[in-house]
C-alpha cells in the first residue's frame, strides 16, 4: 500500500469518525433534552397532585378537633423534619460525588442516579403508609357508620 492512499484511508476513517461522534453527540443531547422534559412534567404533576392533596387535608381538618389538628401537625413537623435531614444528605453525597468526576464525571452522574432512587423509594414508603391511613379511616368510619 502506497503512503498516499494509507493517508487517504486515514483520512477518510477521521471524516467518518467525526460524522459519527456527531451523530452520537446529537443523539445524547436529544436523549438529555427528552429526560429533563419528562423531568419538569414529572414535577409539575407533582406540584399538582400536592396541591389537591393539601386542599384534601385542609377539607377534612376544618371538622376535626383540636387534638386531632395538634397530632397532626406535630406529625407534620417530624416527616418536615425527615425530608429536611435527607435532603441535607443527599448534598453530602453531592459534594463528595462532585469531588470524585465532577458535573461532567461519571461520579455525578451515578450520585443522581441513586439519590433519585432512594427519594423514589422513600416517597414509595409514604404512599404505602398513606394507603395504609386511608384504609384505616375508611374501616374507622364503616365501623362508626359515619361516611
Amino acid at each position: 500500500m502506497k503512503l498516499s492512499d494509507m493517508l487517504t484511508a486515514l483520512a477518510d476513517n477521521t471524516r467518518n469518525f467525526e460524522e459519527r461522534m456527531e451523530a452520537w453527540q446529537a443523539a445524547m443531547t436529544k436523549n438529555s433534552e427528552e429526560a429533563m422534559d419528562q423531568a419538569r412534567k414529572w414535577q409539575e404533576s407533582a406540584m399538582q397532585r400536592q396541591e389537591e392533596m393539601n386542599r384534601q387535608i385542609r377539607a377534612h381538618m376544618e371538622g376535626t378537633s383540636d387534638t386531632v389538628r395538634s397530632q397532626w401537625q406535630q406529625m407534620q413537623q417530624a416527616w418536615e423534619s425527615q425530608f429536611e435531614t435527607l435532603q441535607k444528605q443527599g448534598e453530602e453525597m453531592r459534594t463528595n460525588a462532585m469531588k470524585m468526576g465532577g458535573t461532567d464525571g461519571k461520579g455525578f452522574a451515578d450520585w443522581a442516579e441513586a439519590y433519585a432512587a432512594q427519594m423514589v423509594g422513600f416517597a414509595q414508603k409514604m404512599q404505602s403508609e398513606a394507603a395504609s391511613a386511608i384504609a384505616t379511616a375508611t374501616e374507622a368510619r364503616n365501623k362508626s357508620g359515619k361516611a
